[in-house]
């Protein structure tokens, strides 16, 4: 088991990481499908300077683990199974994550990991970038705070807090404020998180 330390600008966590074969086809199906729609909307993708942006996860067998896209694979325009980690396990009072696979999980588990830890119905979650959409969101809906950073044990008592003291798990999409562009929604599955980005997403263009 490797013990990696943080990546500066992307993992900003301590992972331990167990190289495992790239996973089947079949476990990855609805993951890919649903980050095609978000490519195809500019929600998951590459910035010019080629920095890729968004993830994708999907919770693991009614447990607290997950499948997420790995780090740094944004930029990617279609994924298999060898682009998925699984996260076993996390501590976020001691910033620490676990995940297994053939790459290292996506920067922002930590964040997708609270969500799954506070609510057990989350079956799916998905974390796009939109400025125009974040700056309509900001504060309009759930938001975290300005000194909370992606990544970070700070964002994820954040998320956790919106989610104990606003209506978040109604809306079940948040904005974060230290975190420019970044947008998180979740469902019961990966199709009812896309629909609430989808949906914020068509307001801006027909201006409701």
């Amino acid at each position: 088991m490797a013990n990696l330390p943080a990546e500066e600008g992307y993992i900003k966590f301590q992972v331990h990481w167990a190289s495992a074969p790239a996973w089947d086809a079949v476990l990855v199906a609805e993951l890919n499908q649903w980050r095609e729609v978000m490519r195809r909307h500019g929600l998951i993708g590459a910035y010019p300077d080629g920095v890729g942006f968004g993830n994708i996860s999907l919770r693991w067998e009614r447990s607290d683990r997950f499948l997420i896209s790995g780090s740094a694979t944004g930029h990617l325009p279609t994924l298999d199974g060898s682009h998925y980690s699984l996260v076993t396990a996390v501590r976020i009072d001691t910033n620490e994550l676990w995940c297994e696979g053939p790459v290292v999980a996506s920067s922002e588990s930590m964040s997708h990991a609270a969500i799954y830890g506070e609510c057990p119905w989350v079956g799916g979650v998905i974390h796009v970038h939109h400025l125009e959409l974040w700056e309509r969101l900001l504060h309009q809906i759930p938001t975290t705070g300005g000194e909370a950073t992606y990544g970070t044990p700070e964002m994820a008592y954040d998320i956790r807090h919106l989610l104990r003291t606003t209506d978040l798990p109604r809306q079940r999409l948040f904005v974060m404020e230290g975190h420019r562009e970044g947008i998180f929604a979740f469902g019961a599955n990966l199709e009812e998180a896309a629909e609430k980005i989808l949906r914020a997403l068509t307001s801006i263009s027909t201006g409701n």
